[in-house]
Order: C-alpha cells, then sequence, then structure tokens
C-alpha cells in the first residue's frame, strides 16, 4: 500500500543513477510524512539549528522509514554547521568520533545524532581531514561541503533524502523515492569505489534489502561477492555491532540467507562458513532455526541475547576441534575445553565479541556435555544452574538441526514438570548410566585408615 502511495509522487527525473546538483523537491501535500509523527527532539534540534542560521534537516532512514511507514529507531540530522558549532549551540550536546566526527545531542535516553554536510575528498585535504588506506577505504572523513555535496556522500540512495521539518518539503537528490517505489536498494556512485572507501556498505545493503524486504540493485549487488574479502580489513570490534544490527534487529534469518548468497559469512564468521563447507544440511539447519527463534522472540517483545545467538553461529565447528585434538592424545573433557578456547579466541579476531556475551557463550557450551550426566544429586543441581535455560534451549536447537542425543532433550522437558518423587524414578531409571553419558564407575572398596598411636 505504502509503495502505491509513492507511486503518486511525480518522477520527473530520467534515468535514477543519474547525478542531481539539484534536488527534487517533494511538497508536503504529496508524500505522507507528517511532523506529528516525528521525534519532537529531533524536531527541536533542526528548528534551533535553522533559528541559528545554519541549513538542518533530517536525513537518511528515519526519512525512508517514514515514508514505508515503519517506525523509525531514531532520527538523524544533517547540517552546514561545523561539530563545534553545533556543541556551541546545545549545552545537552557532546562531541564524538575520530574517523567521523559527530555530535550526540542528548534529551535523557533519548539521542539525536548531528552530523556535519560532507564533500569529496580533494587532494589538498589535510591528514586530520581526510586519510585513506592503501586499498582505498577511508580512515578520516572530515572534509565539510555544501547541502548538495553531501547528499552525493551518502551510500544508498534511499538514505539520501533530506525533510525540511519547517516546510514540510522533502528534497531528494538521488532519485531515493524512486528507488522506494520500486523497492531497490541502490549504491549512489561508483560501486567498486564505494565499497573501497568503506567495505561495510556491503553488509549495510544486505540489512537493508532484509530489513525492507527489498532487492539489491543489479551494479550495485555484482562486486559483492568479489569485494568481500575488503571486510577482513574492518577492526573487530566495528564488525562485532554490525553484526548485532544483521542479525538481531528481528529480520536475522532473512539478512543471513542473503549474507550467504553474497559470500559474506565469511568474513564475519569464518568457522561457520567452514562448517557449512563440510556439513551444509545440519549447519545451516542450526543457524537458521537459532535465527527463526531470535527473530520470533524479539516480534513478541521477549528478550533476546547475542550470546546463544553465537554460541548457536559456532558450535557447528565445534565437534571437529576437539576430534583433532583428542587423536593427538588430549583426553575428552580437555579436548572439547581447548577446543572451545581456542573457537572463541580466533573467532574474536573477526567480531570482538566482549566477555560479558563470550562469558555466557562458554558456559552453555560447557553445559551440553553436563546435561548428559544426570545420575545421583546432579540433575537437580543442573537444574538451579543460572544458565541452565539457555542450556537447556540450546539442546532442543541441537536436537532440531538433527543431531542424535537419544532422547535427552525430552528427558529434561520431563524432568522439569515432574514431581519429587518421580524425578526420583526417572534417576533410577537410568540404570547402569548407559543413558547418561558413560557407565558408571565401580566403587572402590573402603579402605580403613589406621589409627593414630595413642600417647601415653
Amino acid at each position: 500500500m505504502i509503495r502505491k502511495l509513492l507511486q503518486k509522487i511525480p518522477s520527473p527525473f530520467g534515468h535514477p543513477q543519474r547525478r542531481r546538483t539539484t534536488p527534487s523537491v517533494i511538497p508536503a501535500s504529496q508524500h505522507k510524512l507528517r511532523r506529528e509523527r516525528l521525534s519532537r527532539h529531533a524536531v527541536s534540534v533542526v528548528e534551533r539549528l535553522q533559528q541559528a542560521g545554519y541549513q538542518a534537516f533530517l536525513v537518511g532512514g528515519c526519512v525512508r522509514d517514514l515514508l514505508l511507514d515503519i517506525t523509525p529507531k531514531d532520527f538523524d540530522v544533517a547540517t552546514s554547521a561545523t561539530p563545534e558549532q553545533v556543541r556551541a549551540t546545545f549545552r545537552n550536546a557532546r562531541l564524538i568520533g575520530r574517523r567521523f566526527k559527530l555530535v550526540h545531542v542528548h534529551f535523557g535516553r533519548e539521542i539525536i545524532e548531528v552530523a556535519t554536510f560532507r564533500a569529496n575528498h580533494e587532494a589538498e585535504a589535510t591528514e586530520e581531514q581526510s586519510r585513506q588506506s592503501e586499498s582505498g577505504r577511508l580512515l578520516r572523513d572530515n572534509v565539510y561541503g555544501t547541502f548538495e555535496q553531501d547528499a552525493q556522500r551518502r551510500d544508498f540512495t534511499i538514505n539520501a533524502l533530506y525533510f525540511d521539518v519547517s516546510t514540510g518539503q522533502i528534497h531528494d537528490f538521488a532519485n531515493g523515492v524512486h528507488d522506494i517505489r520500486n523497492g531497490l536498494v541502490r549504491l549512489i556512485g561508483r560501486p567498486e569505489q564505494r565499497y573501497q572507501e568503506d567495505p561495510v556498505r556491503m553488509l549495510r545493503a544486505v540489512r537493508f534489502a532484509a530489513k525492507l524486504n527489498f532487492e539489491i540493485e543489479q551494479h550495485t549487488a555484482a562486486p559483492i561477492e568479489s569485494m568481500a574479502p575488503l571486510l577482513h580489513d574492518i577492526p573487530a570490534a566495528r564488525l562485532f555491532d554490525e553484526s548485532l544490527k544483521l542479525l538481531m534487529s528481528g529480520q536475522g534469518l532473512a539478512t543471513f540467507d542473503l549474507l550467504y548468497q553474497y559470500d559474506l559469512v565469511a568474513p564475519l564468521f569464518p568457522d561457520t562458513d567452514e562448517a557449512i563447507l563440510e556439513r551444509p544440511d545440519y549447519t545451516l539447519q542450526l543457524v537458521r532455526q537459532a535465527l527463526r527463534n531470535t527473530d520470533e522472540r524479539i516480534a513478541q517483545d521477549k528478550p533476546v541475547t547475542p550470546a546463544f545467538l553465537f554460541a548457536a553461529l559456532l558450535w557447528p565447528a565445534l565437534p571437529q576441534r576437539v576430534q583433532h585434538l583428542e587423536e593427538q592424545g588430549i583426553p575428552a573433557i580437555p579436548a572439547y575445553q581447548q577446543a572451545a578456547h581456542e573457537l572463541l579466541a580466533e573467532q574474536c579476531l573477526h567480531t570482538a565479541i566482549p566477555k560479558r556475551f563470550s562469558i555466557p557463550m562458554r558456559e552453555i557450551w560447557d553445559m551440553q556435555p553436563r546435561l548428559e550426566r544426570r545420575s545421583g544429586r546432579r540433575a537437580d543441581q543442573l537444574l538451579e544452574h543460572p544458565r541452565f535455560r539457555a542450556a537447556y534451549d540450546f539442546l532442543l536447537l541441537r536436537e532440531a538441526a538433527g543431531e542424535q542425543t537419544d532422547g535427552l532433550g525430552l528427558w529434561w522437558t520431563q524432568y522439569q514438570d515432574a514431581s519429587p518423587d518421580q524425578r526420583r524414578q526417572m534417576i533410577r531409571e537410568l540404570g547402569d548410566g548407559n543413558k547418561s553419558g558413560g557407565k558408571r564407575s565401580r566403587s572402590r572398596p573402603r579402605r580403613n585408615k589406621p589409627r593414630k598411636p595413642q600417647g601415653n
């Protein structure tokens, strides 16, 4: 329905890839974006900057989403004021970033991000303003420019939309409304050059396509597979943040399928990619089910944690590592612990998983073999473990992906709902312990301690 409404917006321009130096101005009467749907704090920031004599607009994703009748998660502002001038205008402003200087204007828990208009990088730009790597990646992007130049520095046409809160007009330099109407994610400029400047744009293209149910325009999509290795040069901390946006925003399954399609799994999760090559059916089923469950929980407004999802992404790569260490003569439990440690350490070289997530990941993994050992009081002790529920859910996920556990998931499901007497019976029925993952060790004969000689 939204796209049908956008069909009514006139399209006087020609080929959608052609650049313009003047925008197509869409008056308020020809679009559905209304002031009452905007953040009042974002409107306040724009109006105060305009009153101070600067150009200022709401820009990017918030404009795009509102045209698609999606509630924006945040509101961004673009302005002719420099970061220092923005900070001087707002007492509640904080200057952030070095590679790309921005200003965050704080209103309680809401943050309005304000960026200065950028321009193309010229040869005379100073080191403080502009710096590129040998591969062409932008290491610093603080060359300021005009309203028109800023539009051409935007990554995608659907993000190069500027909304003037005072007039209600949308300024469209790059035919973004055209591409919204046709459901296309299209880069501004030459795709190869734009990906070289910032390889993360490949991930953003996939994320927007999944989020909006758009297609990636063919020229934008064509270089992705061959240029995917450029992501190895991106700092691991930034790729972790990007992976959260990709997989934890409610469209994780659709996003992963696109990552897989464009060969973008390997730069983010190389061991997962290797596991897909070796055991494609099992690995893809487990990962996709984990993502499907995460999407459903987000849709139901239930809590989700990256720890569980990252544990699922890396789990298929663990057994082979354990087997390799066991073949070297390392006992099973130490081999398992060493394999888990090495796998997680190597993954952090690609996506820097913080300890607040990596520690729960390890606990979920470590609980899996413990769930097999249920004799005596072990089962009740495991039930009291703070990570039991996550480990139990992970066990069910493994079974859903085709792992054979001899009904372990069903046993734990029944045990949780059983009465104390029923639980004792279930433990007795384990018999000699074969169902708990191994034979019960024979009890050793009790050795009487010699009595100490009593002193006189």
